[in-house]
């Protein structure tokens, strides 16, 4: 029984250890399981909590406050004059005890009725404050959701560009084996072959070098995804990653209006103005009078008075209710420094808004014209590429029987090199665009 336990247990773990090495993450995967496991939107989150918790502060404010207060004393006298009488609450105390023990007991409540809406107003900004917080967290998260597409891209674009590397590498070890037999039978000096051999050792390393950097900008985005450890990690490969290169590229304009409405840096800068208007407000009402209500309610007892303690407390029971006005009159220019200051604080939030929407209209702009430009790219290179190879088959077909020389090989070959090249970059630099395109016009 045992043992079948511990094999059904090992079946386990090595079915999730495969499926988890198996698995494709595709960049919709990548980004959803970003925005659910990264720190710094969990430390986002719990700022947002923190506002939220202002806002019920700001809210309970509004209300009365109220305490209750007593006030336990034990007193010694250690000689007490027997004649002396003492008038407590009304009462006649003739007791000469040496120790005395007393009690007072009190509650109290007071509520700000009017400071010049300056509390309504604070609720009012710890609201803006918490929507400014979710904005804010908006903003991470789109940093982050561009930064893992453009390494998923980047990703894309250097495993296919190993896959060139090792066509390149192949055809040149193939070069170099036939040069091989051409030495044995005299058709090619040893120098020629050594060129060859050059070659083939600096399209290998150039295989290395690339899978080098495909690791390192897998291991950039499992860092984003909070992914540690050693756990295998691969990205899905479209399979018409041509075709989306080709697709058509969305308006300038269109992306841009799009932008400005929706995204979360604007929303944030737009509440950042509505703040500023509360704090002229909130610091205007230092010229306004305050009114608020103070309610108490009091009695005490004391060991000296023969009054049972019940009765004392009754007794001795007292409550009482006030207003107070506070008028300023003179604060030494406070109040105006404040209002001045929130004034400018509007003023720099208006430019932050203008200054927002010019980077968003730059970086639109940017990303479009890359799109369009290796859009054309991406197609011209393709007739490239297909020039590029003919020419080299062709090329290698005349070497081989020893019509072209080892020079007139390596150059077609490094033309179609950089012809696929040329290639991958501009088509995956089209994709890139056009997906950051796509970012900014949800």
């Amino acid at each position: 029984m045992n043992r079948l336990l511990i094999s059904m247990v090992l079946a386990t773990l090595s079915t999730n250890a495969f499926c988890q090495s198996s698995r494709q993450w595709t960049l919709q995967e990548c980004i959803d399981y970003a925005i659910a496991n990264n720190i710094s939107l969990k430390k986002k989150s719990l700022t947002m909590q923190s506002a939220t918790e202002d806002v019920k502060q700001a809210k309970a404010e509004l209300l009365p406050s109220l305490n209750a207060s007593t006030t336990q004393t034990l007193g010694f006298r250690p000689w007490p004059n027997e004649t002396t009488s003492m008038v407590s609450n009304g009462t006649v105390q003739r007791s000469v005890d040496k120790w005395s023990y007393n009690g007072t007991y009190g509650i109290n409540a007071n509520w700000t009725v009017w400071n010049g809406n300056k509390n309504h107003n604070t609720l009012k900004l710890n609201k803006l404050t918490a929507e400014q917080a979710v904005s804010d967290s908006a903003i991470t998260a789109k940093s982050i959701e561009e930064q893992i597409t453009q390494l998923y891209v980047q990703i894309l674009y250097t495993a296919e560009a190993i896959k060139v590397n090792k066509y390149s590498y192949e055809t040149s070890l193939a070069n170099e084996k036939r040069g091989e037999e051409m030495v044995k039978v005299g058709k090619m000096s040893k120098a020629d072959l050594a060129q060859l051999s050059a070659q083939t050792a600096t399209d290998k390393y150039g295989i290395v070098e690339t899978e080098s950097d495909l690791a390192k900008y897998k291991s950039q985005l499992k860092q984003l995804l909070e992914i540690t450890g050693e756990t295998p990690f691969n990205v899905a490969v479209p399979a018409s990653s041509d075709s989306e290169a080709t697709a058509s590229i969305p308006g300038l304009t269109a992306v841009y209006d799009n932008a400005i409405t929706n995204r979360p840096e604007i929303v944030y800068s737009q509440l950042g103005i509505k703040q500023s208007n509360l704090n002229i407000a909130i610091a205007k009402a230092g010229w306004m009078p305050t009114v608020s209500l103070t309610g108490s309610a009091m009695t005490s007892s004391s060991s000296m008075n023969d009054n049972s303690w019940g009765n004392q407390i009754k007794t001795n029971f007292d409550m009482g209710i006030g207003a107070t006005i506070s008028m300023p009159i003179y604060d030494q220019r406070q109040t105006k420094t404040a209002v001045n200051k929130a004034r400018i604080q509007r003023e720099d939030a208006i430019l932050d808004l203008e200054e927002k929407k010019k980077q968003i209209w730059n970086t639109v702009e940017s990303y479009w014209i890359d799109a369009n430009n290796n859009q054309q790219k991406f197609i011209a290179a393709k007739a490239s590429v297909e020039s590029a190879e003919a020419s080299y088959t062709l090329m290698s077909e005349q070497f081989k029987m020893g019509l072209k020389n080892i020079v007139e090989l390596m150059t077609s070959k490094s033309n179609l090199l950089k012809a696929q090249q040329d290639m991958l970059q501009s088509k995956y630099m089209t994709i890139l665009s056009k997906e950051m395109l796509n970012l900014y016009n949800k």
